[in-house]
């Protein structure tokens, strides 16, 4: 398994100082960044995009479960906290484990089997293929969709992001396009371009465009440029 980048987000130095003593004797883990309160632990988390949180509860002004909240993508998350009273309400926010300081090198061992299993769990599942009507949650800011693979018609690259159209809406999600194109169903799904991958479903017209190129129109008067060097795959997967 690769390195499992981790982030610790702690008010106290000492306990930071501590997690990383226990972690050495977990070489698998790599601890890419360190925040002392909750604002720039959203900033640490936003900006690397760990696998694995390790997140104190009590900290000044927001605690961690304030910090969760503000997340639109969530990593694997283990609270270490001095106090039990926050257990039950830890695990309502999914955090796979929740450890007890003084941290015990043996529970923290366990926590990270637990890691290991979830990630492996994780990798399973990625590496399935949606199909048609298989449904996918999006979040954009305070909207949420659950949209049917079959009602997308358009994936587009959207600076770091990809956007995504479906029936009259348009989202923004946080995965690559290459990250998508690997789950669709290729029977229905074409790469237009580096920028776009198209659902062939809604090719309403089709025409021959410059050097080459072809011109795929799609609802909303969309239209997506195919480049020659797709064009010919593009007739082929459309043929007889």
């Amino acid at each position: 398994m690769k390195k499992i980048k981790a982030v610790i987000v702690e008010d106290s130095r000492l306990a930071r100082n501590e997690l990383k003593e226990l972690l050495k004797s977990h070489p698998e883990i790599e601890i890419i960044g360190e925040a002392e309160n909750v604002d720039e632990g959203y900033e640490l988390i936003n900006k690397t995009q760990p696998d694995l949180l390790f997140l104190d509860i009590n900290m000044p002004e927001k605690d961690g479960f304030q910090l969760l909240e503000m997340l639109d993508n969530v990593p694997i998350t283990i609270f270490t906290t001095a106090f039990d009273e926050y257990a039950i309400k830890s695990f309502e926010y999914n955090a796979l484990d929740y450890l007890l300081k003084p941290i015990n090198s043996k529970r923290f061992a366990q926590a990270i089997e637990k890691v290991k299993d979830n990630l492996e769990e994780k990798v399973i599942k990625n590496s399935q293929k949606l199909n048609l009507s298989n449904q996918i949650f999006i979040k954009d800011g305070e909207k949420c969709w659950l949209v049917k693979i079959e009602d997308i018609y358009l994936f587009e690259v959207d600076g770091n992001y990809t956007k995504v159209f479906f029936k009259d809406e348009k989202a923004i999600i946080s995965k690559s396009l290459n990250q998508i194109e690997a789950k669709l169903p290729e029977e229905f799904f074409f790469r237009a371009n580096r920028n776009q991958i198209i659902n062939i479903q809604f090719a309403n017209q089709i025409d021959p465009w410059f050097s080459g190129n072809l011109l795929v129109h799609l609802p909303k008067e969309i239209k997506v440029e195919i480049s020659r060097r797709q064009a010919s795959a593009f007739k082929e997967k459309l043929s007889l």
